[in-house]
């Protein structure tokens, strides 16, 4: 039994789908299991994970653990006290590059540093997987997509190596049913370097339409968000490493292929695989491995 923290995250319901084709046993905590919408044979346990004594009955059984530390919250050292205690053998986290490659404000990587510190020093065996960049961030980008040829944002010259959460999800199958991970810090990325100019161009090829980036003053950026209703907390993540990223690119590594045995997905594979959600149409030929 493997048991998925975040399940309704952009890589949690990809690690979970994975899991359930290879015929794994996997199960899930929410607060209102009424509402997950998850699929059919996944074990679905109602608690909450910033409160991990109310979910003990959660890891019965289970050998391993894939964190998302947004979804385990504070709660993160006891749930791992907890797990170790029940018997559970193998963690895998989901951090971020940024513990490894400073970018944006301090505080948000201290974060996933304090994560990792945790799972390392919990006694199971563990995995952390460092994560660039999600090319699911673009989806930010669809209402405007769908509604004009132009995305507006700043800093148009930051770049990073996006990495498509089939790759992220296909790595932490191979850590959480296998114990050849033991003990490793993965940084993984995309296999290519984009700015936000041609990620957005990117885009537009795959729909049928020239799209465009035009570049704001970054004050103005965030001044829309919060007049969206979005907490500080997103803009400050995004707008911080966005600067740090317009002078020095994020990193690009070959992890993904060392580990998979195949090209890492590029930023046009997850545009195709996700054209609907900006107003295209699946395309056919080669897709990328579905989950």
């Amino acid at each position: 039994m493997i048991l998925i923290t975040g399940a309704n995250g952009v890589v949690g319901r990809k690690t979970l789908n994975l899991l359930l084709q290879e015929g794994a046993a996997v199960t899930t905590v929410t607060r209102n299991p009424g509402e997950a919408r998850l699929p059919d044979g996944v074990r679905v346990v109602s608690g909450d994970l910033f409160r991990p004594g109310w979910i003990e009955a959660a890891l019965e059984g289970v050998e391993a653990i894939q964190i998302s530390p947004r979804a385990t919250g504070p709660g993160l050292g006891d749930l791992l006290k907890l797990a170790a205690k029940q018997g559970v053998r193998r963690a895998v986290l989901l951090s971020a590059t940024t513990v490894e490659y400073p970018a944006g404000e301090a505080r948000f990587a201290a974060q996933f540093k304090l994560a990792e510190d945790l799972v390392t020093s919990s006694g199971l065996d563990w995995t952390v997987l460092r994560l660039a960049d999600f090319a699911a961030n673009a989806l930010a980008w669809a209402p405007q997509i769908k509604a004009g040829d132009v995305v507006r944002g700043a800093y148009g010259q930051a770049a990073t190596s996006p990495i498509h959460e089939i790759d992220i999800a296909a790595v932490a199958v191979q850590a959480l049913r296998t114990s050849g991970h033991t003990g490793s810090i993965y940084t993984l990325t995309g296999p290519q370097s984009l700015d936000q100019f041609e990620k957005v161009r990117l885009i537009g090829a795959t729909i049928g339409r020239e799209l465009s980036f035009q570049e704001f003053p970054s004050e103005q950026v965030r001044q829309g968000m919060l007049a969206q209703g979005l907490p500080e907390e997103v803009p400050a993540r995004l707008l911080g490493s966005l600067a740090d990223y317009a002078n020095r690119p994020g990193p690009t590594t070959s992890t993904v292929e060392d580990l998979l045995g195949r090209p890492a997905l590029t930023f046009a594979d997850w545009a195709r695989d996700n054209a609907p959600a900006f107003g295209g149409l699946i395309t056919t030929g080669q897709a990328s491995p579905t989950l």
